[in-house]
């Protein structure tokens, strides 16, 4: 299952810091941002998939985070 955030990361040091927190937090996933999109979409890939704990993650490290429809 893959899920689609929409954030407010600007920076690619920024997406680089929140990578490895994400990948230490959910190791089987497949997680990457797109920053050229307008909306600064983080994907997410895994099985299962729960798109709360991501949220509160990249929330707790100063950044908004929703999924994107």
């Amino acid at each position: 299952m893959v899920e689609v955030f929409k954030t407010n990361v600007q920076k690619k040091a920024q997406s680089k810091m929140l990578l490895s927190v994400l990948a230490d937090a959910f190791p089987s996933c497949k997680i990457n941002f797109d920053l050229s999109d307008c909306d600064k979409v983080l994907r997410v890939e895994g099985d299962p998939m729960e798109a709360l704990p991501i949220i509160i993650l990249v929330k707790e490290h100063g950044f908004t985070c929703e999924v994107l429809d």
